[in-house]
């Protein structure tokens, strides 16, 4: 089960693809595994094992809380999807179990792969962190890959604000099989991307209200 639209995807499309998606397509036990830091993620042998591959940017955004909180607003308005390429419903609430679809354009038709929240984590201090904001989405049946996601906001103890992606993933069907190195790079290009999206608009003062 594929999703695709050849025209940009509507809220309608996006509807009609979650209401048809059904459950998480990877196991239980790996659910929420992004939570934890970088490292952890890049080492867990668990995921490892069970075949996944593990993509990880972090990008410096900017310094103190100011630019902080607007990244928080950043990423709950989904501002890191802000691509000619790629995009998630702005209008998406950011909490628990919250399903929303991703649209890419591949060559001529869209995609449109659904995914769940998993978490949301909203600290105020967290280790070497002064404070950090951060969501996980787990991939859903119809998607082409099977993992997670996670993306974040952080203010270190140094008072730099960091945006970071943490991800796993391996193929869910054949197409994403056979096209995985592919996918791998595209990751990688919409990790770029989304920082510079990410950088650009906060370091527009004016961008206060989202």
């Amino acid at each position: 089960m594929i999703f695709l639209s050849w025209d940009r995807p509507s809220s309608e499309d996006q509807k009609s693809c979650i209401n048809k998606s059904g459950t998480f397509n990877y196991e239980a036990k790996y659910r929420g595994a992004t939570a934890k830091p970088a490292s952890s993620v890049q080492n867990d042998s668990e995921l490892s094992k069970g075949g996944f591959v593990v993509n990880h940017a972090r990008t410096f955004v900017g310094s103190g809380p100011d630019t902080f909180e607007r990244g928080k607003l950043a990423l709950k308005s989904w501002r890191h999807f802000g691509l000619d390429w790629a995009f998630v419903d702005p209008k998406t609430p950011i909490r628990n179990g919250e399903k929303f679809c991703v649209c890419v354009k591949e060559f001529l038709p869209w995609h449109v792969m659904p995914l769940q929240v998993v978490y949301v984590n909203d600290n105020k201090s967290s280790g070497k962190a002064k404070a950090s904001f951060s969501f996980g989405g787990g991939t859903l049946q119809g998607h082409l890959l099977a993992g997670e996601e996670r993306f974040s906001m952080t203010l270190d103890e140094d008072n730099k604000v960091w945006y970071e992606i943490v991800s796993f993933s391996k193929p869910a069907n054949f197409l994403s099989f056979i096209g995985y190195p592919y996918v791998l790079l595209k990751q990688k290009l919409f990790a770029y991307q989304s920082s510079m999206a990410v950088r650009k608009h906060l370091s527009t003062k004016k961008n206060i209200s989202l």
